[in-house]
This record gives structure tokens, sequence and C-alpha cells, in this order.
């Protein structure tokens, strides 16, 4: 069963640290803060924004995979599910924080 991808690269105001996020300038999409990389529990599938959870989503750990390059992990605060997100830490107009992924690796690894 392959996955539903819905193409939805718009701004948002970040509703943890209220960080005004554009849309990423090249690529996918972007779905979390690049200052603070919370996000918002809105899909099922990327894009659909069929989840009636609505909780945020505040960033456990940081994973390093092959082909994707680094992954935040995300946990709902209100219901507990959990999915990871590729990091922008090279986009020119709006990249992710690299000081906040060195933070949360630090943090993961005590």
């Amino acid at each position: 069963m392959s996955r539903k991808f819905t193409v939805i690269n718009e701004s948002f105001t970040c509703q943890h640290c209220g960080t005004e996020v554009g849309p990423l300038a090249q690529g996918s999409c972007r779905n979390h803060c690049p200052n603070c990389f919370y996000s918002l529990h809105l899909d099922i599938n990327p894009g659909d924004r069929a989840a009636n959870c609505g909780g945020m989503l505040e960033p456990i750990r940081i994973e390093e995979h092959k082909n994707k390059g680094y992954m935040v992990v995300h946990r709902c605060d209100t219901c507990g599910h959990t999915c990871r997100n590729r990091l922008a830490l090279d986009d020119p107009s709006q990249p992710d924080s690299f000081d906040r992924m060195l933070a949360i690796m630090k943090k993961q690894s005590l």
C-alpha cells in the first residue's frame, strides 16, 4: 500500500514559538517550524488535513537516514501519535535551525 501525499506548501505561524514560517523554496513541503521544530497534528497522510486531533507535535529526537538525511521525530502531546519529517537544513529561504537540531540530539543522548 503506497502512502498518499498531498502537496500543501504554504506559510503559517508557529503555534509554539510564534515564528512566521514561509513555504519551502524548493523540493517538498514544510510541515514544522524551522526555529523550534514543533508542528501540529493535522494529517493522517502527508498534506491531507484529515487528522481530527490538532495537538502539538513535539520534536523528541533526530534520526539520520542514509537516503533522506536528517529527520525530526515528533510525538503528539494530545494523542501520542509519532511521525518523522525530513529537515530542510539547506533551504535557501528559511533553513531549519542547525543549532536546534544539535540541541535535540544532545538532549536525546543524555
